[in-house]
C-alpha cells in the first residue's frame, strides 16, 4: 500500500518518531514557592531535628546565609522582619528598597518585586500570597498601587491577624499558631489544585515565641511545628510533580537570627541576628551557594533565572543579588576612590570572556528614571581588577558596574567614604 509516495509502514514510524521528539522536547511548566519563616537563627535549625526541611535539602541544598548587608557600609540593613522580606523580593539592600522597620513608610517601588517583574513579562502567569500579615500584599508587593503597576495577585489569604472574632488573640500568641496553620492549610489547598506559578507563604508565630521566650522549648517547639508545616506545603508540591507536567523549585529562608544574650530581640549586626540560612530542592546549586555566605538578597534573582523572567537592563545593574544556581563569572565587587581614579576588584569564577566595568554619577534610578553609564574599560574576567580615571566625571557619588558574562555586580562609591 501507498500513501503519497511513501509506504504506510513508513508513514507510521514516522509519525511516531515526530510524536516521540516532540514529547521528549516539551518541557515542563516551571514553578516557584519561596517560603519565610520568621526569627529562626541558622544555629537553632541546625540542632532541632527537621526532618522536612532535611528531606528537601538533601544533600546539598542547605547553607548558612545572611542578612544585614555589608556591616559598615552602606549597604548595612536593620536585622528586622519586614526589611529582609523586602530584600527577598526586591534583590536589593534598604539603601535601594527603603524599607527601614516594619512600619514600611516609604518603599522605593521602583524597585521591582520578583512578582513585578514576572507580571510584567507574563500577564498571564498566576502569583499568589498566603501570609499571616496583610501588609507584605498591600504594602510590599503594591497590590493594586499606580507606582507598581497595578499589580493584581490571582490568589491571596492574609489578613487573618484582623479576625479577632475567628482567632481571638490570647496573652500566650496561640492564636497565631493557629493563624499559621490556617495559611499552611490554605496554601497547601491552593498550590494542590491550582498550581500558581510564582507563590509566597509567610509563617510568624516562630518569631512571637522567640520575642517571648528567647531560646526556650517553646521557641524550639515552635520551629519543630514549623517544619512540619513545611512538610505539608511540600506534599502539595509533590502532588503537582506527580501528577502534572510541572518542575518545582522551593526555596525556604528566614528573615532575621536572634540576639546572642537571651535569643529574645533581633535588629542590629551582631553575627547571630545576621546569621541565616536557606533550604532548597533546586538543582545546578553553584560553590556560591556552597560558600555558607549568600544573602537573602541572591533569592531573587535565582527565582528569575529558573523562571526565564528578564529583568530589564537597568534594574540588572541594581540588583545586589546574584543567582544561587548555573554559572556565575564573578562574586565579590570592591570599588575604592581614591585621587579621582576608581580601584575596582572582584573574585572571577569563571574562568573566561570579559568584564565590561561601566560608571554612571548620577542616582536617577531611584527616581524612576535611567542612568546614564559609561564604558570605562573591557577587561578579562580573570584579571580581576581594573582601575577607571574619572577625573573627566568629577562627582561626589558614583556607581559601579561590572557586567560579566553570566552575571552583573555593582558599587556605589561616595567621596565621604572611607
Amino acid at each position: 500500500m501507498k500513501v503519497s509516495g511513501f509506504s504506510f509502514k513508513r508513514f507510521v514510524i514516522s509519525s511516531l518518531i515526530i510524536v516521540s521528539v516532540l514529547t521528549t522536547c516539551a518541557q515542563p511548566l516551571r514553578k516557584v514557592l519561596f517560603v519565610i519563616v520568621d526569627g529562626i537563627p541558622s544555629d537553632v535549625i541546625e540542632k532541632l531535628p527537621t526532618p522536612s526541611l532535611d528531606f528537601i535539602a538533601g544533600k546539598t541544598g542547605y547553607t548558612r546565609a545572611h542578612v544585614g548587608g555589608i556591616v559598615s557600609d552602606y549597604t548595612q540593613t536593620p536585622t528586622i522582619s519586614a526589611v529582609g522580606y523586602n530584600s527577598l523580593l526586591t534583590g536589593t539592600w534598604v539603601n535601594k528598597h527603603n524599607v527601614w522597620d516594619n512600619d514600611i513608610l516609604k518603599p522605593n517601588y521602583n524597585y521591582q518585586t520578583i512578582f513585578r517583574l514576572l507580571k510584567s513579562q507574563y500577564p498571564k502567569k498566576k502569583i499568589a500570597v498566603f501570609s499571616s500579615w496583610e501588609d507584605n500584599r498591600t504594602k510590599l508587593i503594591g497590590e493594586g498601587m499606580k507606582i507598581t503597576g497595578n499589580i493584581k495577585m490571582d490568589y491571596t489569604f492574609d489578613g487573618l491577624e484582623n479576625d479577632t472574632a475567628r482567632f481571638p488573640h490570647d496573652s500566650e500568641k496561640n492564636y497565631m499558631h493557629r493563624i499559621d496553620e490556617a495559611v499552611v492549610d490554605k496554601a497547601a489547598q491552593i498550590l494542590r489544585s491550582e498550581a500558581p506559578d510564582l507563590s509566597w507563604v509567610y509563617l510568624e508565630y516562630t518569631d512571637d515565641m522567640g520575642h517571648m521566650f528567647g531560646d526556650s522549648e517553646q521557641f524550639y517547639n515552635a520551629v519543630k511545628q514549623m517544619d512540619n508545616q513545611i512538610g505539608r506545603l511540600w506534599h502539595a508540591i509533590q502532588y503537582r510533580v506527580k501528577n502534572n507536567h510541572e518542575e518545582w523549585q522551593i526555596y525556604i529562608t528566614t528573615d532575621h537570627g536572634r540576639d546572642s544574650v537571651n535569643g529574645k530581640g533581633h535588629g542590629n549586626q551582631s553575627s547571630r541576628e545576621r546569621s541565616i540560612w536557606i533550604v532548597t530542592n533546586a538543582e545546578s546549586l553553584n560553590d556560591y551557594y556552597k560558600t555558607g555566605n549568600p544573602g537573602i538578597v541572591d533569592i531573587m534573582p535565582s527565582i528569575a533565572r529558573f523562571l526565564n523572567v528578564r529583568i530589564p537592563r537597568q534594574q540588572l545593574m541594581e540588583i545586589d543579588g546574584i543567582a544561587l544556581t548555573g554559572k556565575l563569572s564573578a562574586i565579590e565587587p570592591s570599588a575604592v576612590l581614591s585621587h579621582n581614579k576608581i580601584n575596582i576588584s572582584w573574585k572571577a569564577i569563571e574562568r573566561s570572556g570579559s568584564a565590561k566595568l561601566w560608571v554612571a554619577a548620577t542616582n536617577n534610578f531611584s527616581e524612576g528614571k535611567n542612568d546614564v553609564y559609561v564604558l570605562h574599560a573591557t577587561v578579562p574576567v580573570t584579571n580581576q581588577q581594573a582601575t577607571i580615571d574619572v577625573s573627566k566625571y568629577p562627582s561626589r557619588f558614583y556607581k559601579v558596574v561590572i557586567e560579566t558574562p553570566y552575571n552583573f555586580l555593582n558599587r556605589w562609591v561616595r567621596t565621604d567614604d572611607k
